[in-house]
């Protein structure tokens, strides 16, 4: 299966260096010389040199070697064929597209939803869940979620009063 792991932005400097948005949490392993990654327009591309430069990820590619071929470049989703199967090394880490699609369930086993994508935002990731007639925000933390199992394909959740309620049955339940 193809994954997303970053996104090529701008040229650095002259000799046709590219800053790339990571969207991995393995970017020493994703980015390593050698490798090679897929863009979305199908064409690969082979990493000849990696490095940090002001917390950003600086990637010259293999006959990209002035600044106008790196121009061309902008914008490309970079992609690397991953084993659907694999998980990170870290037992409370997990590859998103191994939780989408996944059954979301509360700990006393009523079903709500499932899961159709992960926001990674500053404060903390969060697991959009569809249940059907709308999207849940869910905090992907230890005490919200406090159990996965990808082999299942399901997901279990602990979710404070209000979460999941419909906002008009509050107010409603309010008046009477």
């Amino acid at each position: 299966m193809r994954v997303t792991v970053g996104r090529i932005g701008k040229p650095h400097g002259i000799r046709g260096e590219v800053t790339v948005e990571s969207r991995t949490d393995e970017p020493e392993t994703r980015f390593a010389p050698g490798n090679t990654l897929m863009r979305e327009s199908g064409s690969d591309l082979v990493i000849s040199h990696m490095h940090w430069h002001s917390g950003r990820i600086l990637i010259k590619f293999l006959g990209i070697d002035d600044r106008n071929a790196a121009e061309t470049l902008r914008g490309s989703i970079l992609q690397v064929e991953r084993d659907h199967e694999q998980a990170p090394e870290d037992p409370s880490e997990f590859y998103d597209s191994n939780l989408v699609g996944c059954s979301v369930l509360t700990v006393d086993k009523k079903q709500i939803g499932v899961v159709k994508d992960v926001l990674h935002l500053p404060a903390q990731d969060l697991l959009v869940v569809w249940t059907g007639d709308t999207e849940v925000l869910v905090p992907f933390n230890d005490h919200m979620v406090p159990e996965v199992d990808t082999e299942t394909r399901i997901i279990v959740i602990d979710p404070p009063e209000g979460l999941l309620s419909d906002p008009e049955d509050a107010v409603t339940r309010g008046n009477d």
